[in-house]
This record gives C-alpha cells, structure tokens and sequence, in this order.
C-alpha cells in the first residue's frame, strides 16, 4: 500500500489528509505538524477566540477523528529535511518517514524585524493560539495596547481589543489601513470605522524600538512618537516556510513553486496553502494567504495526489468581521486602474469593483454580502462589465455570468 505524507497539521494540511479518506485512498497517511494540537482554524484566534466568546479552539475535525480514520499524527514533531531523491521526511526527533506522495503545507510564519525590545515580555504577534492566549489575557478592561501593522489581523485584533475595553493606538506605516490591499479610498473608509470607535491612528510611521524595565512600556517610532502601554502587539507581515526544502531541488520562490494542479517540479511533491505559489489560470504566480484558499487548496491537492491532475482555479474569497461590520472580498487584485462603487462609502455599505484595463479583477465589500458572491464567478471568467452596470445597485450581476457548462 502507498503512503502519503502531509507536512502540516493546519487548515490545508488537516484538510487534504481529511479529503484523502474521503475519496476512498487505503493507504497510509501521515498528519505531521509542530503544533502539540489537532488542526484548528485561525481566523477566531483574532476575532471570536479573542474576544472571548469561543473558550475552545474550533477543531477542523475532532480530535479523535484521526484515529478512528486511521491516519497517524506526529503533532507537536516537526519536520526538519525531506529527501527527495530517498522519498522521506526526516522529522526533528530523527524519524524518517518514507513517502509514495507528499503534501507540504508549512504555511507561514510571522515577520520580524530586527528591532531593539521586540522580546520583552508584553511584546506579542498572533499566529498560533498560545499567542492568542497571551493577548486576552493582556486584554482587561482599561489596558493600553499598541499595535504596530493595520494589515486585516491588525485590523481584526484592534476590533477585539475595542470590544473587551482595551484602549488602542495603532502605527502604520502606510497611509491607510489595507492600503496595499485596498487603495487609499477604500482604506480611509475602514479607518474611519476604527477611528469611529475610538482607535488613535497614527499613519505614515513605524516602530523604531519598544522600551521598558523588565517588560514593555513605551514604544518609539521612526516619527519620534513616544507611546506608552501596557502591552504591544505586532503584526507586520508573514513569510512562507519552505526550510523543509532547502538543499532539493524543490523551486521556492516567495513560496514553493506549484503548476495549475498543486504540483511541484519534483513528481509526486505537491504543496497547498499559505506556502504555495501557485500558477494560476487568471491570475499568474500568486501566494494566497487566506484560511478559504487553504481549505480549497487542501482539498484539491489531495485529489490531484490521487491523480485527478485538476486545474485549481478558485477565483478566491474571504471575510472579515470588525466592529458591527461584515467585510468581504473576492477575487486578487495587486494593481487596479479604476474602483467602481455600488451604494454608499459613507454608510460603510457598499461593493467596490477593482477593475485593470476593464476587467473585473476583485471586488470588496462592507455590509453587502450578496455582490461578492455574485462577482466571483465574474472574476473567474475575467469579464469585461460597463461601469455604469456595476454602479447601479439594482443591475443583478448574475446576468453578466458566462454560461456554466
């Protein structure tokens, strides 16, 4: 019987080892991951686990799931090298695992830059739940928490800080929260929102170095701010975790390299998730860090190590919830020539259309879920849509959609 390898136990690993079983393969799988836990979702680590209103982790299967499946786990072991040419995986402990077919979802880990004081204690980032666990506990009413990053879970764990009464001040060094993601237009209509419940923004600066005797207290900026509090957190940006290849002949650029179907240029060597750069039929080379696409991607990597050999074409959504607002978006956009918008900026309820040379190339919305949805076929399709339709509200985007096959 074969044996399959997943390197990984997250939303893409624990979701291709799942999928595996649910196709009917026999053979044997293998759930590796550093994580001493079962796979979980990390969106709520950041929202609702913070917040305080999730006390468990949300398991993407029960724990016991994995015995009664037969698959074995090594959680909380690592995996340090694969072999390609000896078709293993050697794990931290010294193990090594022979593979027919591997998966590697390594995922991402969070960037940090070299800057004076970011390991005193109060200083935390959020990737995993024992950072979210830290953060709460850091969260009583009336603390002070500087958060340097407005990228989404910089965004998302100042909303929930606002909701248990931490008071927040934010340093970003864009000029908007998102603005890279979203533009400057779009972006000061989320900074209005934080700023509407009583978030200090300061923009256009960044962190030069977190000082305090013992533990964090103040934090200078690059602008020579001077903010004190009693806790920090730091979210500046991740990078895919692709050590496990280094020295094979696995190509990783930004992320492991994969072809339309999830594999890599070594046969039988697929990756899926936040560490995938994946060629992609409308899009190109891209490197999607969102739990949908990890789950997507899971389940399509499995098929394809089945032999399915299946394009992976999402045209890629996700969702975001801040405050009373519920965020959406769909589609990938890393340049755009025009935002076209359907109801109100004001109101903060609205779709916007991010259009480059007249294709609709990704769409975002607060509080106007139906036309996310509605668009992504769209996206897919790459249609060309007059401006004039997309800003009417009672244009239905459904008649713009090719015919399904």
């Amino acid at each position: 019987m074969p044996t399959f390898l997943v390197i990984g136990a997250n939303m893409a690993g624990g979701t291709a080892a799942a999928t595996l079983r649910e196709e009917g393969f026999d053979g044997g799988v293998v759930l590796i991951g550093q994580e001493p836990h079962p796979p979980y979702e990390r969106p709520p680590l950041s929202k609702e686990y913070l917040r305080g209103e999730e006390q468990e982790p949300r398991f993407i299967r029960p724990p016991e799931w994995y015995e009664k499946n037969q698959i074995e786990t090594r959680f909380g072991q690592g995996a340090q090298r694969i072999d390609v040419a000896g078709r293993s995986v050697e794990l931290l402990d010294g193990e090594r695992i022979a593979f027919d077919s591997l998966l590697i979802a390594t995922g991402c880990r969070n960037r940090k830059f070299p800057l004076p004081g970011l390991d005193l204690p109060g200083v935390h980032d959020l990737r995993y739940l024992p950072d979210s666990d830290a953060i709460k506990a850091a969260a009583v009413p009336g603390a002070r928490a500087v958060l340097v990053g407005m990228g989404f879970i910089g965004a998302e764990v100042t909303a929930s800080l606002r909701s248990r009464g931490v008071d927040v001040t934010v340093v970003e060094f864009a000029e908007t929260p998102l603005q890279r993601v979203l533009g400057a237009e779009l972006g000061r209509v989320l900074e209005g929102l934080h700023r509407d419940h009583g978030v200090t923004m300061f923009f256009r600066d960044g962190a030069e170095r977190f000082e305090g005797d013992g533990r964090f207290e103040v934090l200078h900026t690059k602008e020579g701010r001077r903010i004190e509090g009693d806790f920090a957190v730091v979210g500046v940006g991740v990078e895919p975790v692709t050590d496990v290849v280094r020295g094979t002949d696995v190509a990783v650029d930004n992320g492991i390299l994969v072809d339309p179907a999830l594999e890599t240029n070594v046969p039988g060597v697929f990756a899926a998730g936040d560490v995938a750069r994946h060629d992609h039929p409308v899009f190109g080379r891209i490197r999607v860090e969102h739990f949908d696409n990890a789950m997507k991607m899971g389940q399509a990597a499995a098929r394809n190590m089945l032999g399915r050999k299946e394009v992976f074409d999402d045209p890629h959504w996700f969702w975001s919830d801040q405050y009373d607002v519920n965020i959406q978006m769909a589609g990938f956009a890393t340049e755009w020539d025009d935002v076209i918008v359907r109801g109100s900026l004001e109101e903060r309820s609205f779709a916007a259309f991010l259009l480059k040379d007249g294709v609709l190339r990704s769409t975002f919305t607060m509080n106007w879920p139906r036309d996310v949805r509605r668009s992504m076929p769209l996206i897919k399709a790459q249609v060309r849509a007059d401006p004039k339709m997309l800003a009417d509200p009672e244009f239905d985007l459904r008649t713009l959609a090719p015919p399904k096959e």
